[in-house]
């Protein structure tokens, strides 16, 4: 069995990614408080939600924990959802706006449905 804190180049070419163009979007938006909180916590969250996801890949633990890791999947995935449709919403139409802010919650609605439902 691999060691498990090894990580493929493709896993380390995305992080790098990630961690580049969120230190351009905290350098572009430095004066703006709001913005910079909200890039470091989009951040967080899709590094905690990669960690949930090779969690759950692993298959460790019983049912339980399988359902704690799902749990914490779905709510990350609910969180960024939500956070991107609260940037995204007020630069739109109403009618627009709607839109986005019922496909989030769509997309939230299925989730739970697939991971706990289904």
């Amino acid at each position: 069995m691999a060691d498990r804190r090894q990580h493929s180049a493709l896993t380390k070419l995305g992080f790098g990614a990630l961690a580049f163009n969120s230190a351009l979007a905290v350098y572009k938006s430095w004066g703006d408080t709001g913005s910079v909180a909200f890039v470091l916590a989009a951040d967080a969250a899709l590094v905690l939600l990669f960690l949930c996801l090779r969690e759950f890949e692993q298959h460790r633990g019983g049912p339980a924990r399988v359902r704690n890791i799902k749990a914490a999947v779905w709510a990350l995935a609910t969180l960024l959802t939500t956070m991107f449709a609260s940037r995204v919403a007020p630069l739109m139409p109403p009618a627009v706006a709607a839109l986005v802010w019922g496909m989030s919650a769509t997309t939230a609605a299925g989730g739970f449905w697939a991971f706990f439902l289904y």
